[in-house]
């Protein structure tokens, strides 16, 4: 993992402390590096490597929050604080649904927690800031521009995401925080949006209200106590309405029902596919994981139906090791 000292974000853009009524080097000192180390041989080593680094959130004594891809199957995870002592990890478990994921501290922080505050309660044109490890130089003053839908290649639907700018240029698993100080927010992705003729970069937040009903479960179970949804282990995107088939993972039910890449999605059990959050939706509602899924299929001036059987992808997955 690159040391704190490799980079800083450009001064215009970090946050000053006199423009917050919260002491803001203390919120940020709860933000840490995480950097995870991933088996060769797991299942998800091929799309999100065997290293990965990013940030995680001190949200209570031990526990840390931060984006789920970065410890997904993750054998060891390792915690960077802001004074320069690395401290071990344990996941704990993650959450399809939202993308967050937990970590279990194996050591003595002494950070104070970040407190949880209110996704919901947000506005367009709220200033916040996003937070990254190593305190204001690694961190943004941004400005929430969008709460929309938002639907992911890898089978993944947010009814109301949260988008800010200026971007994080390190974005995964930073902390997105209100001007009241409290965390509002985990960094996922940077996308690229147009603007008056110009194409600039946006930071994709996941809401923290997606926590508050899973973080039990979490830590409990290292998952959600609920039958899990019917994964495909196809990746897609909308194309002019249209949900056009771009990858499938190895050894998942696309796969093994030989749909390529170009297929376009017509319909599920029958259903007219409108787009790719309809698809998701519909997909999702035909009933638990293990379901059989319908889908009428185009393929290059053909058009098919053919059934999938759907899986629990968790169960494709290694996991977490105990320390």
């Amino acid at each position: 993992m690159p040391s704190l000292t490799e980079w800083k974000v450009p001064s215009a853009f970090q946050p000053r402390p006199n423009d917050y009524s919260f002491d803001l080097d203390r919120a940020l000192s709860a933000v840490v590096g995480l950097h995870a180390i991933i088996p060769p041989d797991a299942f998800s080593a091929e799309t999100l490597g065997t290293e990965r680094a990013g940030n995680g959130v001190v949200i209570d004594d031990g526990l840390v929050l931060t984006i789920g891809y970065l410890i997904t199957e993750a054998e060891s995870v390792w915690l960077h604080l802001n004074d320069g002592r690395v401290v071990e990890g344990h996941v704990l478990g993650f959450d399809f649904a939202s993308g967050l994921g937990l970590v279990q501290v194996l050591g003595s922080l002494d950070i104070e927690p970040l407190p949880l505050g209110s996704s919901s309660t947000t506005e367009l044109g709220d200033q916040v800031v996003v937070g990254g490890a190593g305190g204001r130089s690694r961190s943004v003053a941004s400005e929430i521009i969008a709460k929309q839908e938002f639907a992911g290649y890898w089978e993944y639907l947010l009814d109301e995401a949260i988008f800010t700018h200026p971007a994080h240029p390190n974005w995964g698993g930073t902390a997105m925080i209100s001007a009241k100080g409290e965390l509002i927010g985990i960094g996922s992705l940077q996308l690229e949006r147009e603007r008056d003729d110009k194409s600039e970069h946006v930071n994709m937040i996941v809401p923290i209200d997606l926590l508050k009903p899973v973080i039990d479960d979490l830590r409990k179970f290292g998952r959600v106590n609920k039958p899990a949804r019917p994964w495909l282990g196809m990746y897609s995107t909308e194309i002019d309405d249209r949900v056009v088939v771009i990858g499938v993972s190895n050894n998942g039910p696309a796969a093994r029902a030989e749909l390529k890449a170009g297929d376009v999605i017509l319909g599920v059990n029958g259903d007219k596919v409108t787009g790719q959050t309809d698809f998701y939706r519909k997909l999702w509602a035909l009933g638990p994981a293990g379901v059989d899924v319908p889908l009428t299929v185009h393929h290059e001036g053909v058009t098919f139906d053919v059934t999938l059987a759907s899986t629990d992808r968790t169960k494709l997955l290694k996991g977490p090791r105990l320390h």
